[in-house]
């Protein structure tokens, strides 16, 4: 399974972000960081980690469960719920999303219907660590960690210290790869962007 991003690539990219984050920024103090669940949220306090090293102040962070949004309930096992936590008023600040892997784009739209329980931003942006194509709708990133080629026959799997054991890193996972044929290879790390 092919690695395409190291820690030090996460780490570069998160940087990267982080300055885009702030170059398009007019009002700082206005700036909320929003991360879904799973790794989206441990990224989202990472970029505001980095911004706290440019600016002097850390952004609020959150954390956002699209669960009950997502359009094929019907079709998936429903898995259990994670923490939904806003810190304060969403209602006219400058939201960022932050998501490891942007797919088809029905996660971030799932995302969007879920902030909307919540308020009514002033804007909403969308930062992506990994986006590897293949939209369904027309969804686009504002800010991208690194663009990775695949295709539909592909996972991108993402590992991060804090959801993962300590591992680290990006991998391209072929969906017809000898470890879902039951091999003794060990697994993967948890997959992320297969169905977002």
């Amino acid at each position: 399974m092919p690695q395409v991003m190291t820690a030090g690539d996460i780490n570069r990219a998160v940087r990267r972000l982080s300055h885009e984050i702030l170059e398009g920024d007019d009002h700082p103090k206005s700036l909320l960081l929003i991360g879904l669940h799973t790794r989206g949220a441990p990224l989202a306090g990472r970029i505001a980690t980095v911004i706290r090293e440019l600016r002097g102040s850390r952004p609020p962070v959150g954390e956002l469960d699209i669960g009950l949004h997502r359009d094929d309930l019907a079709r998936r096992p429903m898995a259990e719920l994670a923490r939904t936590f806003l810190p304060g008023d969403i209602t006219g600040r400058r939201v960022i999303l932050v998501d490891d892997v942007l797919y088809t784009g029905r996660t971030v739209r799932s995302a969007l219907d879920a902030l909307n329980d919540h308020g009514r931003p002033a804007a909403v942006r969308l930062a992506v660590l990994v986006d590897r194509g293949h939209r369904q709708l027309p969804i686009r990133p504002d800010y991208v960690g690194r663009n990775v080629p695949t295709s539909r026959s592909e996972r991108v799997s993402v590992a991060l210290a804090e959801t993962d054991r300590g591992r680290e890193g990006v991998w391209i996972e072929s969906l017809a790869s000898p470890e879902r044929e039951g091999s003794a290879t060990p697994p993967a790390p948890a997959a992320a962007g297969a169905g977002k």
